[in-house]
């Protein structure tokens, strides 16, 4: 029985090619509150092989995700990420090096894991000051934002302050 639980009825499903039990030890190693809750084979008779993964569901940081291995089929796009709030920089630093380590890193605090999906590694001051700042602020942050990767909370703090 797990010892991490969820409540979601809405649960992400993502489609790996050969590499779902990977993503699911990659992706538990790095979050804090997270397992892997079912790892199940295709089994004898299965086009894959009877010892070939073929669903996983983990538990990332409280978020229950589905993980299935079935082939080529299906890419990520950057239309679909997860999107980390985080409240210090450290953070920040953390998720980003070992989400982008044999990734690729993007703009604005983007980047794609070495499994090619997308993650948003985001300051949970950023979200405030979108919903709550003064206009002209938040547009001199967002200026300052564009033009990073890793997004830097004491450099989008500078640049709202001007």
């Amino acid at each position: 029985m797990s010892s991490v639980k969820s409540n979601q009825n809405i649960i992400p499903f993502l489609w790996f090619d050969n590499r779902a039990e990977e993503a699911m030890n990659f992706y538990t190693g790095i979050f804090p509150n997270s397992e892997i809750t079912l790892l199940k084979h295709w089994g004898e008779g299965s086009p894959f092989g009877a010892d070939k993964v073929m669903a996983g569901q983990i538990i990332i940081n409280g978020l229950q995700v589905n993980l299935f291995d079935a082939g080529p089929q299906f890419k990520f796009s950057e239309a679909f990420s997860f999107f980390v709030l985080c409240k210090t920089q450290q953070e920040i630093d953390t998720y980003w090096e070992k989400l982008s380590e044999g990734g690729n890193e993007s703009q604005c605090g983007w980047l794609k894991d070495k499994f090619g999906f997308s993650w948003q590694i985001v300051p949970d001051m950023l979200e405030d000051r979108l919903a709550n700042g003064e206009p002209a602020k938040v547009a001199q942050m967002m200026q300052a934002l564009w033009q990073m990767k890793k997004l830097n909370i004491a450099e989008l703090d500078t640049a709202y302050n001007k």
